[in-house]
């Protein structure tokens, strides 16, 4: 793989810090300080608001001034989240707190571009690899961001998690070091093109294929979204585990998430992207089934490593397949679209999941994600039943 790509991955393992630690401590700081318990999960949901907040701006730049830039600028506002974050522990502010959640997003939306760019440093024929690659970042994020969330989370804390976001804040500021020395702009392989070139964007979301990469990605990242944030407080609210079973579980969920990685680029290639989702698919029931079976840690554990698994399927699957559907001229726009569907669905299930859980249990709101993966299978379907009547077309034609 290129230099660009392992670059790629080491900026990724530190800037991704953000997500899992704020899933781990933002809803129970949030406990702490909301005005009332509904708004708990707030700072996880508005984590996922900066993010689609910050997708179209984040694409437009990358067009104009490029990807290195923006980048940079992204682990810049990583920085800025764990000061915020340090000040609403400081003051006991809630609303500092989700200041610090929606900013911390918008720099994960340009961490999300990672994948993109690795893609484009390579052979079209690895970007897959490329893309899983990166995601392998995410291993270290997993293990890294609840463990420096934990630093300031002791009972004898004077401010609860102040030096848990100082510390984020440093890690974000080597993310950013790595990739101001080490990753390289003119090592990209696509072309530049004249902004907003190619096909209007109706024409591209007429083909079926565009739809089955952008709801992989989406239902999969949505329903994943919905489940782990309400994981922490089912446990500790509602099933009587202590604080240090929910973080190992989230801990081995966000392993889970990104160690498929290691393969699912090579089974992008010898299975195939179809074989992938289905097995993405299946994961995310085994998952349901487990989950609404028992609340014991097993249950819990089983049923969030099952999630992860079916996450990355799904999400390595829909962002390999994607290129498929646009040409190089239309990148940005198509680009921009399925992450603003993406995390736009995440933010709708990450905001929603502290109610529902309220409202119908842990058992209730794991069978909400049932229809969901209805829909990504018939538009799966579709999408094969159109590329064989394609593929009939052009045979009878020879």
């Amino acid at each position: 793989m290129p230099l660009n790509v392992w670059v790629l991955v080491a900026a990724q393992a530190l800037a991704m810090c953000t997500a899992p630690f704020i899933v781990f401590i933002g809803s129970i700081q949030g406990r702490m300080l909301a005005p009332a318990p509904e708004y708990a999960t707030l700072p996880v949901g508005l984590v996922v608001v900066g993010t689609v907040l910050a997708i179209k701006p984040a694409t437009w730049l990358m067009e104009r001034i490029g990807r290195k830039r923006v980048m940079l600028l992204g682990a810049i506002m990583g920085i800025v989240a764990g000061l915020l974050g340090a000040a609403a522990s400081w003051s006991g502010l809630f609303s500092l707190l989700c200041l610090a959640a929606v900013v911390g997003g918008t720099g994960l939306a340009v961490v999300h571009q990672y994948r993109f760019a690795a893609m484009e440093s390579v052979a079209p024929g690895m970007a897959g690899s490329a893309a899983a690659r990166v995601l392998l970042g995410g291993l270290v994020a997993a293990w890294l961001g609840p463990e420096v969330a934990g630093l300031g989370s002791g009972a004898a804390e004077q401010y609860p998690f102040l030096i848990s976001w100082v510390a984020l804040a440093v890690v974000q500021g080597a993310a950013l070091l790595i990739l101001g020395a080490g990753y390289r702009a003119g090592a990209e392989r696509v072309q530049e093109s004249r902004p907003g070139g190619g096909r209007p964007m109706r024409e591209i979301l007429t083909n079926p294929l565009v739809w089955a990469a952008i709801s992989a990605a989406a239902i999969g990242y949505a329903v994943m979204s919905f489940i782990m944030t309400a994981t922490p407080l089912s446990m500790t609210e509602m099933a009587g585990h202590d604080l240090d079973d929910a973080k190992r579980v989230i801990q081995l969920h966000i392993m889970a998430m990104y160690l498929p990685s290691l393969i699912s680029g090579w089974l992008t290639r010898v299975v195939g992207i179809p074989l992938m989702m289905a097995a993405g698919l299946l994961a995310y029931l085994g998952c349901i089934a487990l989950a609404a079976s028992g609340v014991s840690f097993h249950h819990y554990l089983s049923a969030l490593l099952l999630l992860g698994v079916g996450w990355n399927f799904l999400f390595v699957g829909g962002t390999t397949l994607l290129p498929q559907g646009y040409r190089d001229a239309e990148r940005f726009r198509v680009q921009g679209l399925n992450d603003m569907m993406v995390f736009g669905s995440q933010a709708t299930a990450a905001l929603s999941a502290g109610a529902i859980l309220s409202w119908i249990g842990w058992g209730g709101l794991v069978m909400v994600a049932v229809p969901f993966l209805i829909i990504h299978g018939l538009l799966m379907t579709v999408w094969l039943l159109r590329e064989r009547a394609t593929e009939a077309a052009v045979n009878g034609r020879e």
